[in-house]
């Protein structure tokens, strides 16, 4: 850091952040999505859904007084003096080939696609790393042991942003082995859906197809209020078999 840097006054509300290197003054508050469009940054990739789902905005950051480094989402982490930010493109892994028609749920089926889960260490970095609070060293200790349903489950909100498999001593690309035990259960494991495939057979007759050119056509206030308006079904809620 430069001694100007060192020297800036904050005004009121108000903190500094580093990008590239270049030291900007932005409300505090933000999120560092917006600070950086604040700062005159514009967005032409990486900014995805902006509410935490789509893990296209991995940033990292470090802390002026601190030495580790910080890892999370940029539409959701909200910024903090002296912030230092790098964005990520995207995470680079490589991930399995197979047909998803031709492979089986067997218990080796995740060790054999991704071998390297077996050189997991326990150190519990990835679920650290884990801008959703996944327990992602969990997830891949039941991959490991043949356990394809509940690696799935555990690793059910996973948005693939890449974090955990970039802070990975072992190379693990727990994201992908993840994707592939959720596919494996929805195609092989769980049982199938009377009510959904009826539902599929009716929109492919086009039954609902004016139902839905209406929806589209509709004012932005009637839907939003057609949706908090309706009437939800009672639902009972069953032991999904956690611990």
């Amino acid at each position: 850091m430069s001694k100007k840097s060192k020297n800036v006054e904050l005004k009121a509300g108000e903190v500094e952040v580093f990008v590239m290197g270049k030291s900007y003054m932005v409300p505090a508050g933000l999120t560092i999505m917006k600070a950086l469009e604040y700062a005159g940054y514009r967005y032409i990739r990486g900014c995805g859904c902006r509410a935490g789902f789509c893990g296209a905005c991995s940033t990292i950051y470090r802390l002026e007084d601190e030495q580790k480094l910080g890892f999370d989402l940029a539409c959701q982490k909200v910024v903090e003096d002296k912030m230092y930010l790098v964005q990520l493109p995207f995470v680079p892994a490589a991930k399995a080939e197979y047909d998803i028609e031709k492979i089986k749920p067997k218990e080796s089926t995740l060790l054999e696609m991704y071998p390297e889960i077996a050189r997991c260490v326990s150190c519990n970095t990835c679920t650290k790393s884990c801008p959703q609070d996944i327990e992602v060293m969990k997830y891949i200790q039941m991959a490991i042991r043949g356990d394809i349903a509940k690696c799935a489950e555990i690793s059910f909100d996973c948005i693939q942003c890449g974090l955990c498999a970039m802070r990975c001593p072992a190379d693990i690309k727990h994201y992908h082995v993840s994707q592939l035990a959720r596919r494996l259960r929805g195609k092989y494991i769980d049982p199938r859906s009377e009510n959904l495939a009826k539902r599929i057979k009716e929109i492919e007759n086009k039954k609902y197809d004016t139902e839905i050119k209406k929806l589209i056509e509709m004012d932005k206030k009637v839907i939003t209020n057609l949706y908090s308006e309706r009437k939800i079904e009672a639902e009972e809620v069953g032991d999904l078999g956690g611990d």
